[in-house]
């Protein structure tokens, strides 16, 4: 069998730990750093994979728990694998369940073996454990899975910011049974599962050599914790490593650090991937720490609510003041809304569809206004990093800094005409 990934180093910035390169798979190849569409169910909603390679995509996810319920891993496996079954013909990441653990958390239980689910489907148990969802990954096909690890709440529920309630939920109901919270202990108690885990994982992974296997970090905000994971699971050799834990609550100053502390624990010569962090000021930081892998819903799921991305700010095309607004989503975009003409679209004299008309689609409930959003939000966030990958390859961040104002927030200051020296803490000024 030969080698599942290749991660080439392009070329380094001179001034911080950013760098462009290149991941080699079985299925293709993607430039780094990468932003991947997240495809849950085998399907970037509303889109065809015309549509998501039309936005410059190059990589896609798809989930581990929710295609184990449904359609099961065995029909995609006896279709050919996610490749076959979703016609996509580029590399595709998995992610192991362990986030459904942490986001679920209300409607499962874990122990030192797994994590006891109850479906979302029928409400019936279901049992993951390392190498439950290795066995899963095996027979979905993708040329990248990740390890099962337990990803505790960043912060304490008790504590943190409220969009952690589910996480509160557990939290309490564990009190109520007399295990008790202490988030120290808990993350303690997670980093060790994560470790042995990922031990099980490896030893679980039956197809080596088509598939890339990952190893996750976990440790909250903590960076004694972090520093503890990532040498434990650095001690593994492993094609890729990723941050996990990051992006569920904290504010951008947190998720920066936490990034950047991690980031340089992590070996140099293969890739890093920061799960789940989708905002531009976010994604910039952790390049500039050094990370090549991004994956976040916001494009999407943004757009399925009526948000579009653009360089200036969002826009929430609901609100009245687009009524009447005949001009694009933003003016300029390439992307097949706002440039239909540009991607061999049948528009009367070339014309793109404008901010009225998409808001009408919304008011309306047509199903048209969240694909159009969506393709716009993709090719937002794809035109991004590669104007990112620009900034690298020519050592050009203040003209990337002018062309992203907002994104650019997460230079630190002074250092938009020269970033600052490698290694130092730039991302958390």
């Amino acid at each position: 069998m030969g080698e599942a990934l290749r991660f080439e180093i392009l070329h380094r910035c001179p001034g911080s730990a950013a760098r462009v390169g290149r991941v080699t798979t079985a299925h293709g190849e993607f430039d780094t750093p990468a932003f991947m569409a997240v495809g849950t169910r085998a399907s970037v909603k509303g889109l065809s994979v015309d549509h998501i390679a039309a936005t410059g995509t190059q990589v896609v996810l798809n989930n581990t728990y929710h295609l184990m319920l449904r359609p099961g891993e065995g029909t995609i496996q006896r279709a050919g694998g996610a490749h076959r079954f979703m016609g996509w013909p580029g590399p595709i990441l998995t992610d192991s369940g362990g986030y459904q653990a942490y986001s679920m958390a209300d409607l499962n239980d874990i122990d030192d073996d797994g994590v006891t689910f109850r479906s979302i489907v029928d409400g019936s148990k279901i049992r993951l454990t390392p190498e439950r969802s290795i066995a899963v990954q095996n027979a979905i096909g993708a040329d990248i899975i990740m390890a099962f690890d337990d990803c505790p709440p960043s912060v304490d529920p008790e504590a943190g910011p409220t969009n952690q309630t589910r996480i509160r939920i557990a939290a309490r109901r564990d009190a109520d049974r007399g295990r008790g919270y202490d988030h120290a202990t808990r993350l303690a108690v997670a980093n060790e599962r994560t470790v042995r885990w990922l031990e099980r994982c490896r030893a679980a992974h039956a197809r080596p050599g088509e598939q890339a296997l990952f190893g996750i970090v976990q440790g909250g905000t903590d960076p004694a914790a972090r520093a503890w994971c990532a040498e434990r699971v650095c001690n593994i050799d492993l094609p890729g490593y990723a941050i996990g834990g990051v992006a569920v609550g904290e504010p951008h100053e947190q998720i920066a650090a936490v990034t950047a502390h991690t980031a340089r624990l992590l070996p140099e010569g293969k890739p890093r991937y920061l799960m789940g962090v989708g905002y531009e000021r976010d994604l910039v930081a952790a390049v500039l720490a050094g990370v090549d892998m991004f994956d976040c819903v916001l494009p999407t799921r943004n757009a399925r609510n009526a948000q579009a991305f653009t360089r200036a700010g969002p826009l929430r095309l609901r609100n009245a003041a687009h009524g009447e607004d005949f001009g694009p989503v933003e003016a300029g975009c390439g992307c097949p809304a706002c440039d239909p003409a540009g991607h061999g679209w049948l528009t009367p004299g070339g014309g793109r569809f404008s901010r009225a008309y998409i808001r009408h689609l919304f008011m309306a409930g047509e199903m048209l206004g969240p694909i159009l959003l969506s393709l716009h939000n993709l090719w937002h966030f794809q035109r991004l990093m590669l104007d990112i990958r620009r900034a690298i390859a020519e050592d050009d961040w203040p003209r990337f800094a002018r062309e992203w104002p907002r994104a650019a927030v997460a230079i630190p200051v002074g250092s938009r005409t020269a970033i600052p020296p490698r290694g130092g803490d730039a991302c958390n000024e």
